[in-house]
């Protein structure tokens, strides 16, 4: 299915997205989320999310259970990754995940913060990673905080041959120490470089099970290693790889509303977020599904 195209699409269960026209996500329009979905509009949001990688919800008003009870049409839920260390104790255990820069009673009440969070993919040092997650808009500031996509299937189609066929034939390891934010994360310590830090190690290209489609599966660039090579080669082929999957031509920007819901893939695409006035607040509710596995390519 094209995906440079704004032209309403009909999926099943009557579902109507309307792609962004750059390179992933579509609106689906006429939905509301807090109330039981029938299995044909379920099936038509199956359809409309292999096409387009990202969906967003707009004008949305839900609660925690309506938020895990729409994510869970998906996949199995999963509990809330580990937290900063700076955090000190979990302040969300469960299902749902706070994002935010609030602080109240002089702790903060979510993860992340207020500064730029670089292109991962989520949790992508597991070695069973979440293959989808869904972010809903509570507050958000009058500007910034944006959050970038980038579709890692133009990624890998287009990559020059020399470097999609070593992509082919090379694994990566993920670090498990840092969130994207650049933080420790509690129970981690400090590593001596890229080949000593703790992680999953997956391909470098997947193939979704799903669509069947292969991908660029990067993860993190952040302490990413390919094993067998010397750090200086690793961290030059991972330099080009990532020079070319984070393109501006593969990429689309979210520009938060409250009551926005927003589901992404993560075996197809890669998320960032930019930084924005931490005297503003930001709060986001996050879920994540897992219960499918990629494919070797």
């Amino acid at each position: 299915m094209p995906l440079d195209t704004a032209s309403p699409i009909t999926y099943s269960g009557g579902v109507t997205a309307i792609p962004t026209g750059g390179a992933l996500a579509a609106d689906v329009v006429g939905l509301d989320l807090s109330r039981p979905l029938p299995p044909e509009a379920i099936a038509g949001i199956r359809q409309a999310w292999g096409d387009h990688l990202v969906l967003r919800f707009r004008g949305q008003s839900l609660n925690d259970d309506a938020l895990t009870a729409f994510s869970a049409h998906f996949g199995r839920l999963d509990r809330a990754p580990i937290a900063a260390a700076k955090r000190g104790e979990d302040q969300q255990p469960g299902y749902v995940l706070l994002i935010s820069n609030i602080v109240e009673n002089g702790r903060a009440i979510g993860g992340l913060g207020d500064g730029e969070s670089v292109w991962h993919t989520d949790m992508s040092y597991a070695d069973e990673p979440p293959y989808a997650s869904c972010l809903y808009a509570v507050e958000v500031p009058p500007a910034g905080g944006n959050t970038g996509y980038a579709n890692m299937y133009r990624a890998y189609e287009t990559l020059p041959d020399d470097l999609k066929a070593f992509a082919e034939a090379h694994r990566c390891k993920h670090d498990a120490s840092r969130n994207s934010a650049g933080e420790l994360r509690r129970g981690f310590n400090e590593a001596d470089g890229p080949r000593e830090v703790p992680g999953a190690v997956h391909p470098l290209v997947i193939r979704h099970p799903a669509t069947g489609r292969r991908a660029l599966y990067l993860g993190r660039r952040r302490n990413a290693y390919i094993p067998g090579l010397s750090l200086e080669e690793s961290e030059r082929r991972l330099d080009a790889l990532w020079a070319h999957a984070t393109r501006p031509e593969f990429a689309w920007a979210q520009e938060w509303r409250v009551g926005d819901v927003i589901m992404w893939d993560n075996f197809s695409t890669m998320h960032r977020r930019d930084a924005f006035d931490p005297a503003t607040r930001r709060l986001l509710r996050r879920t994540q599904v897992s219960g499918m596995r990629y494919e070797a390519a």
